[in-house]
């Protein structure tokens, strides 16, 4: 089976980390370890021998502690979390169990030969190194298998890194973090020959913890926040679980130990652990993730907002419009076969490829735009040339610098003119200005507003929606431009400034 890379990397460190203890301590011969426990036995009157009862158990107990490393990391564990393997797995385990316990309780008998003459009997040193054998079984299985747990865990969520949002992915993280804190905590006590009544302390204090600060982050602190109250509210209600939660640790503590005073001992480090860090740090951390939560919530939306209105002005143009201005090229075609239905044709054609290419492009040529301006109102004058009733007066620069513009920025305002401003029925009139002095671009539009009949499928639409390009100027010119509208019962006025 091939291995992964993260396989490799802990195949090797192992591998490595293994081989260095076994290379010190066959070089540590010379050592005053040996010669002190020699020492001690010769005190106890037992032999010793610095091969038989010092190297050669050190080296088994490296041996287990690496193979089993490699057993339980690589094949056992693994397979318990695939239903197929899981029987078979767990009876490996038990038996992984036993060996290691037995192998482990022979080497004790023989490394700590010295200490047979504080016990009653020799039954009871035997019954002492048994017990202590098996019992540094279950603490290496159990380590090595919360190692594993871990390393799966934290995999599993770096995979899923786009659900992190989800509140139970989230509690995940958390009490993975929190497992890893206790878990290089236990490492350090064990490594440094700690007591097992402080590691029992240790484990039940920062178990709680981290159930304490998950059970703030989602339910408590969020209830308080509900409710309107503050943080003092929250301490309070921390305080009272803590001290409920007392009796429950002692006789815990009790469990594991045969000491009356561990019982005060973990209540002594529990109070104020769950007081002077995991109020404070709960309330610190959901604020610090709700402030977040509310920014990206409103980056998201306005993003959101700001994507569909750009992709929908970008690509706007009225199907009304087109359909009108074919119908009049049609029009105009049969009636003169002449230059104004190759002049509208051409024109139509020029906006079309404008809006095929310009339009998708950030910023563009201001002249280019003005082209588009400039046809569009041309394709419109063609459709009402026929009516006398209509007027419609431009005054628009030609543009001969190289300035630039985001595309179809203006035409809506144009567009929303002629929808609205123009009637077959009524007279009509609109008005556009567009000059630029140095970088400053002046556009106005005023019109005239009819009110359409019922049956007009136009009624009930908005258009594009002035609120869509007070949000597309807004986006694209923060604080270089000035927006005015105007509007009364029979006049519609609106006044652009652009800072380009």
């Amino acid at each position: 089976m091939k291995l992964s890379e993260l396989t490799k990397v802990e195949f090797w460190i192992a591998t490595s980390l293994y081989g260095f203890a076994i290379l010190l301590l066959v070089s540590n011969s010379g050592d005053s370890t040996p010669s002190h426990l020699e020492y001690l036995a010769k005190g106890a009157n037992m032999q010793y021998s610095y091969v038989s009862n010092y190297l050669i158990p050190e080296l088994f107990r490296f041996s287990i502690l690496y193979f089993s490393f490699l057993l339980l990391n690589f094949c056992i564990i693994p397979a318990l979390f695939k239903p197929n393997n899981r029987a078979l797995s767990l009876v490996i385990l038990a038996g992984l169990f036993l060996g290691i316990g037995l192998i482990t309780s022979i080497t004790y008998t023989y490394s700590k030969v010295y200490m047979f003459p504080d016990f009653n009997s020799t039954q009871d040193a035997y019954n002492h190194f048994f017990f202590k054998g098996f019992t540094y079984s279950a603490w290496l299985i159990l380590v090595i298998t919360i190692y594993v747990a871990l390393k799966k865990l934290i995999i599993s969520i770096k995979e899923n890194e786009n659900t992190g949002n989800d509140p139970y992915n989230r509690t995940k993280l958390e009490a993975v973090f929190g497992a890893a804190f206790w878990f290089v905590g236990l490492l350090l006590l064990i490594a440094t020959s700690s007591p097992f009544e402080v590691i029992v302390c240790w484990t039940l204090v920062i178990c709680s913890t981290i159930a304490l600060v998950i059970f703030s982050l989602y339910y408590l602190i969020p209830q308080v926040k509900e409710s309107g109250k503050r943080f003092w509210n929250y301490f309070w209600k921390i305080f009272f679980i803590t001290i409920a939660s007392c009796l429950p640790l002692a006789l815990i503590a009790l469990m594991f130990s045969n000491h009356a005073e561990m019982a005060g001992v973990v209540i002594a480090f529990h109070i104020p652990t769950q007081l002077i860090i995991s109020a404070p740090l709960s309330w610190y951390i959901y604020k610090k993730r709700n402030d977040s939560n509310i920014e990206l919530n409103s980056l998201k939306t306005e993003l959101g907002k700001s994507d569909a209105s750009l992709s929908f002005l970008r690509s706007q143009i009225n199907p009304h419009f087109l359909f009108n201005a074919l119908n009049t090229l049609y029009g105009t075609a049969l009636q003169e076969k002449a230059e104004r239905t190759g002049e509208g044709i051409q024109k139509l054609g020029d906006m079309m490829r404008f809006m095929l290419q310009e339009n998708l492009q950030d910023k563009i040529s201001l002249t280019r735009d003005v082209d588009y301006l400039n046809n569009y109102i041309a394709l419109q004058k063609l459709r009402t040339s026929r009516s006398a009733s209509i007027s419609i007066e431009t005054q628009i620069e030609e543009q001969l610098n190289s300035q630039q513009i985001a595309p179809m920025l203006l035409i809506p305002f144009v567009e929303n003119a002629f929808k609205h401003g123009v009637s077959l029925q009524h007279p009509s009139h609109i008005k556009i200005t567009l000059q630029t002095k140095e970088n400053t671009l002046y556009f106005d539009v005023n019109n005239s507003i009819h009110i359409k009949p019922d049956n007009d499928p136009e009624k009930l639409k908005s258009g594009i929606g002035l609120q869509n390009v007070k949000q597309r100027l807004a986006l694209l010119y923060p604080r270089k431009h000035e927006l005015i509208i105007r509007e009364s019962a029979n006049e519609f006025f609106i006044h652009l400034t652009l800072q380009l």
